[in-house]
């Protein structure tokens, strides 16, 4: 583990909420990324005939992320979203980047989790849950690893996550400010294969190129939640 790069993180501002051995004892046992969408993608603007957005740096992280874990593993880790809305623009992201499962409209999140879980084989504690609301919390009670992206203002709220230990690492900044790649970035240098990573990516040949044909290879799956049941949804190869 490269301690001074761990640190600098938390100089930063990104706090541990348990000890980085730990964090990294855990991180070995994940086998999913499961991310909510607005709020750890972006700031979380709404509004009439606005599509949420996101960024290319967080993107590349998503994909740098996977990567690192697919060279230590040598087996590709699932990567899905989750989120209360139903939004184009993440089942547009999800198929740009061969995510492996979109939920929309979960409103009650936890519901999603457990369906991603015995749709795949899955324990929540192999579950690393990328988070920013209340509407996340069913999930980021169960999972194996939390990753928190605060709102600076959100004084009560970060508070309740610390104190209700809802957190394992709260990133420095939020999503409108690329928190989720400051926690890849995070991950794959207590992964210790960071360098690796990016020399490989630079290169764009031998592992880099394998990992990206079986990567490309995934087609996700769509889910929403109509009623009390999560059903195929929008997005999914059946409803083309």
């Amino acid at each position: 583990m490269n301690q001074a790069l761990i640190e600098s993180f938390t100089k930063a501002g990104g706090v541990f909420h348990i000890a980085p051995a730990l964090f990294l004892e855990r991180l070995k046992h994940i086998k999913a990324f499961v991310f909510d969408w607005d709020g750890v993608f972006n700031d979380g603007s709404k509004g009439e005939g606005l599509g949420s957005t996101y960024s290319e740096p967080d993107s590349v992280g998503t994909n740098l992320l996977r990567f690192s874990f697919w060279l230590s593993e040598e087996a590709m880790p699932v990567f899905a979203i989750i989120t209360g809305a139903s939004n184009a623009t993440a089942i547009s992201f999800a198929k740009r980047e061969h995510f492996n499962h979109v939920y929309s409209k979960a409103l009650h999140k936890h519901d999603a989790a457990k369906h991603l879980c015995t749709h795949l084989g899955l324990k929540m504690s192999e579950i690393c849950f990328f988070f920013d609301d209340v509407l996340d919390l069913s999930i980021a009670r169960e999972t194996g690893l939390r990753i928190f992206l605060p709102r600076k203002t959100g004084f009560a709220f970060n508070k309740y996550v610390a104190d209700h230990l809802l957190s394992d690492y709260t990133c420095a900044v939020d999503g409108g400010n690329y928190g989720v790649r400051e926690a890849c970035e995070l991950m794959m240098t207590l992964n210790g294969n960071f360098d690796d990573v990016v020399k490989n990516r630079v290169a764009f040949e031998g592992a880099y190129e394998n990992y990206l044909e079986e990567r490309n290879a995934i087609v996700p799956q769509y889910f929403v939640r109509d009623g009390g049941k999560i059903i195929e949804g929008e997005g999914s190869v059946a409803k083309h």
